[in-house]
């Protein structure tokens, strides 16, 4: 046990960290040859695309260092803050990270929210000087950032480059002297912690754990904790580039098992394996239950494909544990699954993986948060969607959620912030500095304001440097109107939103004007209208495509045009009776854009 090192490497999105995971596999030999491509770990091809880690994935490697034998199992992290999930996953089955920093641009707003999350857990940080052969690097001033964050003294501070192989050796030196070997008894019962697991249509599911205490051997019972159910494991082994079956794997050691489970209920993401005829009395601790941001209705295009949607939801859960989902209906969409993302990113990024992994195509709805409703009679019901609002005249008050938010940012950036957040009818709190020019601002804000584009607004005008974290406060009574959307006069409850009464104006406007573009032009006009109750607030019309049914007259009296033109407008009214407007997907996530 006294050779193995768990560590993971934690950064700001875009600061290297697939790269630098590259290196380390090219120098330990892990990886070689033909498998040696760029972003070896980001397997999926979303994630090559868009140049971003999405999940968290955990390799094996070993290295020979003065005389002995290590072992090192590294968990690859992702940086945007839609997975911090993945993140706190990883870092609780470690006990070293890897700070990257990016030389060229210094500490950031993910850095800093990560770094406390690994402090939290006492990881050993071992901070290193990304991006060094950039000409735009300042290796000193982010050394100066990175004392004044960690408190490290400054000889601790390694620098490298992912790109060149620079400094890779003197990382992989230090990770054997500042990371502790793993803490457990081999002896113990065993106490396995689930921090993964993925499903595989061959073998069923398949859980990657760390070992904290005891072993695991082939075709043990085991017994999962939480759950309660018992299984036979068929296999065990550890994880390289692909598995590696092995008959034990030891204490301290990080390996998946593979026992025949077909539910996807049965596993959870922070439960606790161990043995059936020697059970550890507790489970391990140190797993945060997940909270959904965002909520959005996700409909299947072909009502008959819902089960198929419902299975395809559930093997996603088990390969992403942050996505939640409940059944609901719609009028217009049928039924279909409530589905509860950690951001925006998030929801886009499972709607891809549906429609690629599972080939659904699905609907989505315009995102929003749950609201408490007080009727006249003093009742209260739960509110998730618009469409189940009660009627206007019976509801006395509607409560919506707040948050109690902190930004981290640099001083600089402090004025449009306070802007940002007083037009997302924030409240101010505190204010403080934190160190040198660095300040938090704690905020109330209404969650349904930051739900849409909040974060990516903070993000452009702080150009990367704020950080934000944030939980559920309280639920305040708020002015809040149904804004529902008429085309042709039909309510489509899918665009229907809840806002705020000095906001339904201008939103309903802006949403018109982008559906006006969005929706083909059909044989009639489509009237598009945006109403809170019966009043309506804005209006725009597609025209109608026209033929020139005059143009075979040339010349002649006018009543001979009069009459080609009254013959058509007699079709096109009768036209628009029977046709109905299809809304092209593209109609509801424009919506989430606005701006």
């Amino acid at each position: 046990m006294k050779n193995i090192r768990n560590f993971c490497i934690i950064a700001h999105i875009d600061h290297g960290k697939s790269t630098l995971a590259d290196r380390l596999l090219e120098f330990t030999k892990t990886v070689e040859g033909k498998d040696l491509q760029a972003q070896v770990l980001d397997n999926m091809d979303l994630e090559r695309e868009r140049g971003i880690t999405i999940k968290s994935h955990a390799i094996q490697m070993d290295y020979e260092y003065e005389g002995e034998k290590y072992t090192f199992n590294l968990i690859d992290t992702p940086g945007h803050v839609d997975f911090s999930y993945e993140v706190s996953r990883s870092i609780a089955a470690c006990e070293g990270a890897l700070l990257v920093v990016d030389s060229a641009q210094g500490i950031q707003a993910q850095t800093i929210s990560n770094v406390y999350m690994a402090i939290e857990h006492d990881l050993a940080i071992i901070p290193i000087l990304n991006k060094i052969d950039l000409e735009s690097a300042m290796p000193d001033e982010v050394e100066d950032q990175i004392v004044q964050l960690l408190g490290v003294p400054r000889e601790e501070i390694l620098r490298a480059s992912g790109k060149t192989g620079i400094g890779v050796e003197e990382i992989l030196h230090a990770i054997i002297e500042r990371v502790p070997a793993p803490q457990g008894d081999p002896d113990a019962p065993l106490q396995a912690l689930i921090f993964d697991s993925v499903f595989n249509p061959f073998r069923g599911i398949i859980a990657y754990y760390k070992v904290m205490n005891g072993s695991l051997r082939k075709s043990d019972m085991v017994k999962f904790i939480n759950t309660g159910k018992e299984y036979d494991a068929d296999e065990v082994g550890i994880l390289r580039l692909n598995m590696a079956p092995k008959e034990e794997v030891g204490c301290g050691d990080v390996g998946y098992i593979i026992s025949g489970i077909k539910t996807s209920k049965e596993v959870k993401v922070g439960d606790t394996i161990t043995h059936v005829k020697r059970p550890a009395t507790k489970a391990i601790e140190g797993f945060e239950e997940v909270k959904p941001m965002v909520f959005a209705g996700v409909y299947p295009i072909e009502s008959e494909d819902f089960e198929n949607l419902r299975s395809s939801l559930e093997k996603l859960q088990l390969n992403d544990a942050s996505l939640t989902f409940q059944p609901e209906s719609s009028v217009a969409l049928g039924f279909g699954f409530r589905c509860g993302f950690l951001g925006l990113l998030h929801m886009e990024i499972v709607q891809e993986r549906l429609e690629r992994e599972f080939n659904m195509d699905v609907i989505t709805t315009v995102p929003n948060v749950s609201y408490k409703v007080y009727d006249k009679k003093g009742n209260m019901k739960e509110v998730h969607n618009p469409g189940g609002l009660p009627d206007i005249t019976l509801i006395e008050h509607i409560e919506e959620p707040f948050i109690r938010a902190s930004v981290i940012t640099n001083t600089a950036y402090i004025g449009p912030i306070m802007t940002l957040c007083l037009g997302k009818r924030g409240v101010l709190i505190k204010q403080e500095y934190v160190s040198g020019d660095r300040m938090e601002i704690i905020y109330d804000l209404p969650l349904g304001e930051i739900v849409i584009d909040f974060y990516d607004k903070l993000k452009s005008i702080s150009k990367g440097y704020a950080s934000f974290d944030y939980h559920i406060h309280d639920y305040r009574p708020s002015k809040l109107v149904k804004l529902d959307i008429l085309l042709n006069g039909e309510q489509v409850d899918a665009l229907s939103t809840l806002t705020h009464f000095d906001n339904a104006q201008n939103f309903g406007r802006r949403m018109c004007e982008k559906l006006k573009e969005l929706i083909p032009r059909q044989q009639f006009d489509i009237a598009i209208q945006a109403a809170t109750g019966a009043k309506i607030i804005a209006r725009e019309t597609v025209k109608a495509v026209r033929k020139d049914v005059t143009a075979k007259c040339y010349g002649g009296d006018i009543s001979r045009k009069r009459k080609l033109l009254e013959k058509q407008k007699e079709g096109k009214k009768r036209m628009k009776q029977v046709g109905n407007v299809e809304i092209p997907q593209k109609a509801f996530l424009a919506v989430l854009k606005l701006d």
